[in-house]
């Protein structure tokens, strides 16, 4: 079997070149992240890959989550700190944030808990109203534009968003048949994206949150494959529990016959860097051996430095697992036994 790689496009990739680059390696999918792509701009997205390449593509929804606006760049929230939250369009900084979409202000009360980005922030609400909250800061941390926001308790979202029910009709207007369904709850929610999608349509379905894993099986029953976005579920999933989470989704998938995708952070230091990790290596070799049908490249080919090397880097990883059944990986590189 094959093992896929799910290749996700974004202002490093998005250009003509690189994209056939990536097409003459056989990437098998090519990911267009729809929390991350303007509605006016998915159209001419799919357009332009499907002129360079015959990959087939994937549209990512946003689905279930928050989301904040723009943020000047640099902007760190201090502990006691004071900030408006808001439905509105505001310039982001350490006094005000927007949030969206625009109906989890109705889930907001006093007490409510916000974590912003990866770097820690927190916020507690002090007083909500129907576009508006003020809120303190709990804790301190970094914020940057367009990062997702933990909630706690969680709003009642939909599973789609109007974007996304935007895209994917302009999606099956263009032939695309692959949609991965985010932050996917029950089985309803995959049901939900299969009635709009074009029929035959592959969908993937995303575990990422408490409530996913909680319901992993009748998800992974509802979809035709499953991929496990390590980023997110760590906002909701302790990080030292997060393997053992991945790796109980990967037997379940295979349990029931799904192909299952592992996402976040498999070449995390070539967002920057050429050149992966040992433990990068490691990681991708342990995936492999749990039995995952695919690897996604997120951030690595999306705003990395070197998409093209990136893909490279994981063909040599799968190349490595595919050899790992011979008795000999090294050739006649190993060295001599030293004598006793």
């Amino acid at each position: 079997m094959k093992i896929q790689i799910l290749c996700t496009l974004g202002p490093a990739s998005m250009e003509p070149e690189i994209i056939r680059e990536l097409d003459a390696r056989d990437v098998d999918l090519f990911r267009i992240n729809l929390s991350h792509t303007p509605l006016e701009r998915v159209e001419s997205s799919i357009e332009l890959v499907q002129a360079c390449s015959s990959t087939p593509i994937c549209l990512d929804t946003e689905g279930a989550q928050v989301r904040c606006g723009e943020v000047a760049e640099g902007v760190i929230l201090v502990e006691g700190s004071e900030i408006l939250l808001s439905a509105y369009p505001v310039s982001g900084s350490v006094s005000s944030v927007t949030l969206w979409p625009e109906s989890l202000f109705e889930a907001l009360t006093v007490g409510s808990v916000l974590e912003i980005d990866f770097d820690g922030a927190a916020v507690r609400v002090t007083d909500a109203s129907e576009r508006l909250a003020r809120a303190v800061v709990t804790n301190a941390g970094r914020v940057r534009s367009n990062k997702g926001v933990t909630i706690d308790p969680p709003p009642d979202l939909p599973a789609l968003s109007q974007k996304d029910i935007a895209a994917i009709e302009l999606g099956s207007r263009h032939g695309v048949a692959d949609y991965a369904l985010s932050f996917a709850a029950n089985a309803d929610d995959v049901s939900r994206i299969r009635s709009l999608a074009p029929q035959g349509s592959n969908i993937i379905a995303k575990i990422e949150s408490r409530v996913g894993v909680k319901n992993m099986d009748a998800i992974i029953d509802a979809a035709d494959a499953v991929l496990i976005d390590r980023g997110d579920l760590s906002r909701e999933v302790p990080f030292e529990l997060v393997p053992y989470v991945q790796k109980t989704i990967i037997r379940h998938a295979n349990r029931w016959n799904r192909r299952v995708y592992v996402a976040t952070n498999l070449l995390e230091s070539m967002v920057t860097g050429r050149v992966p990790t040992i433990a990068e290596a490691n990681d991708i070799a342990n995936t492999l051996l749990d039995g995952v049908h695919g690897l996604v490249l997120a951030a690595e080919t999306a705003v990395g430095i070197d998409p093209v090397g990136s893909v490279d880097i994981v063909l040599r990883g799968i190349h490595a697992f595919e050899r790992s059944t011979q008795i000999d990986l090294l050739d006649d590189d190993r060295p001599e036994r030293p004598a006793r």
